[in-house]
């Protein structure tokens, strides 16, 4: 007998799945990039600077670090504890306040200073503004400001490396820095001792060499652009060499302002700061030309031997605008359609 098959009138054919297209702003093209990664590279980026500060001045820069770091963290869980957001200490973003911090402090400044400098940081210069990405200014650059009010004669009291300090057959010597030596006494520290670090100064400020290592390696992996850490650093040398052109006996010369005092800390891992910089590219040419001619400006007629830390503070104040009128328009914005 033939088997019959009977049909099912009432059964569909499935339809094929609909692929539905999906607008949205830009960027279109994702990269497999996140805070967490970006901020632990920068952490990574900064150990030759860390290293060379424990070479130069001993154990004790290296718990000015940890103490930084570990009150960054515990002012970000408990403002974000009280505030009752997300807890984000291990982002790496409070890590890198405090080793921020802690490499523009002298090595000899008392850890009570360094834990006050970094509630400061982390409460008042990020958590009051928002928290990551709404941040105006740079935290540990607030935080540097603030201990500079707080205790001007300890932050600016500076000591030997310990190379120095053994010659002279001591534990440490009290000394003044390259740029203290070039304002106040007329003498210029020598180019080589500068580049390597074997002078007195912060704790991350001292060696050339390593914020160029590490500065380098973040423009390889392709988080900072270059026109802001290079545009910085040019303009300091360019403004720096028109006063030495006009006086050399009395100006330092342009190698010495991108060499000495934070002028590459500043130029690498705070010029560059992606929350506190512009995003237009007319901006940044305007942020780094006018911040590079004010750290000139004030280490030369200011009273302070350095200018670095508020000539980024200043400029932070001014990426809003920067970023408001340097804005390139939209394609098709400004034409009248009849």
């Amino acid at each position: 007998m033939e088997e019959k098959i009977q049909d099912k009138p009432h059964e569909k054919p499935k339809e094929p799945p609909i692929e539905r297209l999906i607008v949205s702003s830009s960027p279109h093209f994702l990269r497999d990039e996140n805070i967490h990664k970006i901020m632990h590279t920068v952490v990574l980026a900064l150990l030759p600077a860390m290293a060379a500060s424990v070479y130069f001045f001993g154990l004790r820069a290296a718990g000015l670090i940890i103490i930084s770091v570990a009150a960054c963290m515990l002012t970000e869980y408990a403002v974000q504890k009280l505030r009752k957001k997300p807890i984000t200490i291990w982002d790496g973003s409070a890590i890198i306040t405090g080793i921020l911090l802690a490499l523009t402090l002298p090595p000899s400044f008392p850890y009570y200073g360094a834990v006050l400098g970094s509630a400061f940081a982390v409460g008042v210069g990020k958590q009051l503004f928002g928290g990551l990405g709404y941040n105006i200014f740079n935290p540990a650059l607030l935080g540097r400001a603030f201990l500079q009010a707080t205790y001007p004669v300890l932050i600016t009291t500076w000591s030997e490396p310990l190379s120095k300090a053994a010659k002279a057959g001591v534990d440490a010597v009290t000394a003044a820095t390259p740029l203290a030596l070039m304002k106040f006494e007329g003498k210029m520290s020598s180019h080589l001792d500068l580049f390597f670090g074997n002078v007195a100064g912060s704790m991350g400020e001292t060696s050339a060499l390593a914020l160029l290592i590490g500065g380098l390696y973040l423009r390889y992996r392709g988080y900072i652009n270059w026109k802001l850490p290079l545009g910085y650093l040019a303009s300091m040398a360019l403004f720096g060499g028109i006063f030495w052109l006009i006086n050399p006996t009395k100006y330092p010369d342009p190698l010495f302002h991108i060499l000495a005092g934070g002028a590459m800390l500043g130029a690498w891992f705070m010029v560059t700061d992606m929350v506190t910089s512009p995003v237009t590219p007319l901006g940044q040419w305007i942020f780094v030309i006018c911040g590079g001619l004010l750290a000139v400006v004030i280490r030369l007629f200011g009273g302070l031997p350095e200018g670095v830390m508020y000539s980024i503070l200043l400029m932070n104040a001014f990426v809003p605008l920067l970023n408001k009128h340097t804005r390139p328009k939209f394609f098709g914005e400004g034409i009248k359609v009849e």
